[in-house]
C-alpha cells in the first residue's frame, strides 16, 4: 500500500514523500481501516515540523483523523463490523490503510458526508471542550482570532446555541464578507487601521471577557487589546509558528491572564467527552454540522496537499484521499 512518510523534521512539503509498504495488521482491540479521506490539520503540520507538543519516532507516518471503511477486526472487537464506515481519532492516517483503536472510532450514519465525517472529531470536539472550559454564560462576549478557520466557525456556532456572543477577528478585509455570507455577522478584519473602533461598534462597548488565540505572534497583543481588564487570553494554536507577543503592561496593569488549551490533554472528564462526541454525531446527522473540503489530493501528491493547506482564503480543509 502507499503511505506518506517523513524521516526528518522540517518544512512539510520538503520532508514528506510517498513510499510503498506492507499493509498493517490490527492487534487486539484494534481495527484495520481502508482510508477514504483524512484532513490536513495544523497540528499535523506542526508535528511534521517538530514544533508540536510531542515528537514521534522517525521515520513517521502523519495523519491523526480520517473516515474510512473497516477492513478487518482485531481480537476482542465486537461493537464494529467489517464494511462499516467509521470516523475518529487515529494515527498514521495518511495511508491507504491505517490501524485505529476500536474504542476511539465512531460509526458514521449514511446521512453524514465523507467530507464532514473525516473532520468529525478533532476540530469540533476541541471547540466543544474549549467552550466547556471558558466559564462563560449567556450574554457574555468572547473574541476569537482566525475566526474564518474551522475552530473559529464551530466555536461561534456552539457559543451562539448557548447565548454566548462571539466577536470574530480575521486578517483580511475580504474575509469579513466571506464570513457574512456564511451567516457570521460579528466579524472584524485587523488588516486596516482603526479596527478596534469597529470592535467597539459591534459589541456596543460591552466587555469582552475571554479571547481565544490561534495565531501566535502579534495575534495575542491584538486580542488582549480588546479584552476587558481582568480578562483571560487562551492560547489555542500557533498558525503563524511565532511566539506569542504580549506586553508586560497588559499583565501587570490590566490583570490579563494567559493560559493554554490543548485538545490532546483537555481539562474535561472522559464521560463528558463521550457526551460531546454523541452531540457531534447527532449534529452531523441533523445537518447542523457540515464541514467542507476545499480539495482532496492523492497520497502520491502529499507535498502539494500540505502546500495547498497553507494558502490563504481557503473555504475548507485540504484532505488526503485514500483508495
Amino acid at each position: 500500500m502507499k503511505t506518506a512518510i517523513y524521516s526528518e523534521f522540517g518544512t512539510p512539503e520538503k520532508v514528506l514523500k510517498t513510499i510503498d509498504v506492507e499493509r498493517p495488521q490490527p492487534s487486539p482491540g484494534q481495527v484495520l481501516v481502508k482510508m477514504v479521506l483524512s484532513p490536513v490539520h495544523n497540528h499535523d503540520l506542526m508535528t511534521i515540523a517538530g514544533q508540536y507538543g510531542f515528537k514521534p519516532s522517525l521515520p513517521a507516518v502523519p495523519g491523526t483523523e480520517a473516515v474510512g471503511i473497516v477492513e478487518a477486526l482485531g481480537e476482542g472487537v465486537t461493537h464494529l463490523k467489517v464494511g462499516q464506515r467509521v470516523a475518529g481519532g487515529g494515527e498514521k492516517t495518511w495511508a491507504e490503510y491505517y490501524v485505529g483503536t476500536a474504542a476511539r472510532l465512531v460509526p458514521v450514519p449514511d446521512r453524514v458526508s465523507d467530507e464532514t465525517a473525516c473532520q468529525l472529531v478533532s476540530m469540533p470536539l476541541s471547540a466543544k471542550m474549549l467552550l466547556d472550559t471558558l466559564d462563560v454564560k449567556a450574554g457574555d462576549w468572547i473574541a476569537i482570532n482566525a475566526a474564518n478557520g474551522a475552530v473559529g466557525k464551530l466555536l461561534s456556532q456552539y457559543a451562539a446555541e448557548k447565548g454566548v456572543k462571539v466577536l470574530g477577528l480575521v486578517r483580511r478585509d475580504a474575509a469579513v464578507e466571506e464570513m457574512a455570507a456564511l451567516g457570521f455577522k460579528d466579524v472584524v478584519a485587523t488588516e486596516s487601521d482603526g479596527w478596534q473602533e469597529k470592535v467597539r461598534a459591534v459589541t456596543g462597548g460591552a466587555p469582552i471577557i475571554r479571547g481565544v488565540e490561534s495565531l501566535g505572534g502579534d495575534g495575542a497583543a491584538q486580542l488582549s487589546s480588546i479584552l476587558a481588564d481582568g480578562g483571560q487570553l487562551i492560547s489555542f494554536g500557533a498558525m503563524t509558528g511565532r511566539p506569542l507577543k504580549i506586553s508586560a503592561g497588559e499583565l501587570l496593569f490590566r490583570n490579563i491572564t494567559v493560559k493554554g488549551f490543548w485538545g490532546a490533554k483537555p481539562p474535561v472528564k472522559p464521560e463528558r467527552i463521550g457526551e460531546l462526541l454523541g452531540e457531534l454525531v447527532r449534529d452531523a446527522v441533523a445537518g447542523k454540522l457540515v464541514l467542507d473540503i476545499e480539495a482532496a489530493y492523492p497520497i502520491s501528491e502529499v507535498a502539494e496537499a500540505v502546500r495547498a493547506s497553507g494558502e490563504p482564503g481557503r473555504k475548507g480543509k485540504i484532505a488526503i484521499k485514500g483508495i
